[in-house]
Parts: structure tokens; C-alpha cells; sequence
């Protein structure tokens, strides 16, 4: 379909290759054979007059003129999305649609792997892409790069809607030989012991658990940092180091590896996990159905 001459079609391809910086990469992203997607970017390069992505030593960075047509991009293409949401009526059994989520990896242990299942069953056409958490992931669904967001209420943003998911418990987890979890833990025990701890980001660069501890000054000697929540419990095999976990997660590791968990040894907040939607996508029908599903599997141990 052509619009004032331009190829309706190009606009994704657009959009794809400014965001990859990478004609091999954009052409694996849409499904495209590498000369399709260099022809596109010529047909795009005639149109505007420009040649959208520039080489820079051995990488390509999209013009000053390709940056100033993203953000109008993405909005059209956040409104045409809305668009075919609010027009089409939903069905998860014929559905191919794809959905973009952000979410940790603590949440792709304790949840994902429990909705997979359940998403073959009902709706066997449609794709998830869980994006890891990082400081640009807000942003992202203000641009509509994401439909959905799980994360703690402290980090959710004020300009679009939210819904609780459930709330969660932290624990200190150890390796099922540490002597500091064979019983109730003191404070005092907890505060000496090496620790293993998550960071996330560069500008975001503490978990839920990290930012309290660190606002309630309970200084403790952390040893290994790592920036994954999957990692941590491996971390403490075969040593007497601690981490604090949230109690799903060391619940699933628990089955799996040579670990044991003991309650905190000091009052700790319960942390809640919200789902959070850019608000352009109130009435996203499929949306809406992938949320309930989440929720339902979620509530249903």
C-alpha cells in the first residue's frame, strides 16, 4: 500500500533498522532474507533523500534526520497498533499475535515457566519476547516497544495504569550445608556473613531487596555481585555465603540444587509485583486476555 509514494511497509522496516543499527540484524527481526532487507533500505534511502543508517568505523548509527522521523514513527505506528486493537476482535485459539514483555528473570523462573504451558494449550499461534529489565525499559513503554511490564510497585511509572499481581516475601537463602541456615538467623550472623547480591542497570542499579537494605543501613560484606536473580542461588552452593531471594524463587531452586532458606532475621517489606500497561492500550482486547491468563496462572498453584 503506497502513501504519497512510499510503501506503506517501509515504515516497519524503518523502524526496525534505526532501533538495530544492523541491516543482518533488522532482516532477522522482520524474517526477511539479508537482501530483502538491504533492498528496503535502499527504497528507503531514494524516498527520503537520506541514507538513514551511516557507517562509523565498523558500525552503522542512524542519520540526524532517521532520529528526527523515530519519534513521529513510533507514534504512528503506537496508533496504528491501537488501531487494529480496538477494530479486531480477539481470539487466543487463532491469534498470531506477538507480545512484548518486560520482566525479570526471577519472574521468568517463578511464573513464565508455569504460563508457557498453559499459553501452548489455549492459544498455540501467539509469541512472547520477554525483554530483560534495564534502564531504557520504562521508556520503551512509554513508546509502545513493550505491551506489558512486570515489576515491583517502587519502580512502576505514575503515567500509566497498573494492576497488582501478587505480593512476595523475601527470604535468606544459603547451601543446604551453610551452618547459618540450619536454624533461625540472627541479625548480627546475617550482617557478618559474606553475601551474594543482584544489580540491575546502570542508573537503576539496585533490586527491591537491595534498596531497602541499603536505606535501612544493614551493611553486610557483599562478595560475589551478580546481575541476574538465576545466578544468585548457584552462587552459594558449597559456601557460607547468604543471599536475601524472594521466596518463590528460592522455593523452585530449592527442588533443583543443594539449597535451604531461612526467614529474615529482621522486619522486611513485602514486595509487590505489578502489571503495567502503556495507557493507550486500555481497551487492547488481546492484551487484556493475556493479563487475566497471567493472573490465573499466578492465583493457581
Amino acid at each position: 500500500m503506497r502513501f504519497q509514494g512510499l510503501d506503506l511497509n517501509l515504515l516497519v522496516a524503518l523502524d526496525v533498522l534505526i532501533e538495530e543499527r544492523s541491516v543482518s540484524r533488522a532482516a532477522e527481526r522482520l524474517h526477511l532474507s539479508q537482501p530483502a532487507m538491504s533492498a528496503a533500505l535502499r527504497r528507503l534511502r531514494d524516498y527520503f533523500n537520506d541514507p538513514i543508517l551511516a557507517a562509523h568505523g565498523k558500525k552503522m548509527i542512524p542519520t540526524p534526520h532517521a532520529l528526527r522521523l523515530r519519534g513521529a514513527l513510533r507514534t504512528l505506528l503506537t496508533d496504528v497498533e491501537r488501531m487494529v486493537s480496538l477494530s479486531t476482535q480477539f481470539d487466543p485459539a487463532t491469534s498470531q499475535r506477538r507480545f512484548r514483555i518486560g520482566t525479570s528473570d526471577y519472574l521468568s523462573i517463578v511464573l513464565f515457566t508455569r504460563l508457557v504451558p498453559e499459553l501452548e494449550r489455549v492459544a498455540p499461534g501467539i509469541t512472547l519476547e520477554l525483554v530483560h529489565p534495564s534502564d531504557a525499559m520504562m521508556a520503551m513503554l512509554d513508546q509502545g516497544e513493550l505491551d506489558l511490564i512486570i515489576t515491583p510497585t517502587e519502580h512502576v511509572s505514575a503515567d500509566h495504569p497498573t494492576e497488582l499481581l501478587f505480593e512476595e516475601r523475601h527470604v535468606v537463602a544459603g547451601w543446604a550445608g551453610n551452618p547459618l541456615v540450619q536454624a533461625p538467623l540472627s541479625e548480627e550472623d546475617f550482617l557478618a556473613a559474606g553475601h551474594v547480591a543482584v544489580e540491575i542497570g546502570r542508573l537503576r542499579p539496585t533490586s527491591f531487596a537491595e534498596t531497602f537494605l541499603r536505606e535501612r543501613g544493614k551493611e553486610r560484606r557483599i562478595e560475589i555481585l551478580v546481575s541476574s536473580f538465576a545466578l544468585a542461588p548457584e552462587m552459594l552452593v558449597n559456601t557460607r555465603r547468604l543471599a536475601v531471594m524472594h521466596e518463590r524463587l528460592a522455593r523452585a531452586y530449592a527442588e533443583r540444587i543443594a539449597i535451604r532458606f531461612v526467614e529474615m532475621p529482621f522486619a522486611f517489606p513485602i514486595m509487590r509485583e505489578m502489571l503495567q500497561y502503556n495507557r493507550t492500550r486500555s481497551e487492547d482486547a488481546g492484551l487484556r486476555w493475556l493479563m487475566d491468563l497471567i493472573k490465573q496462572v499466578t492465583n493457581h498453584p
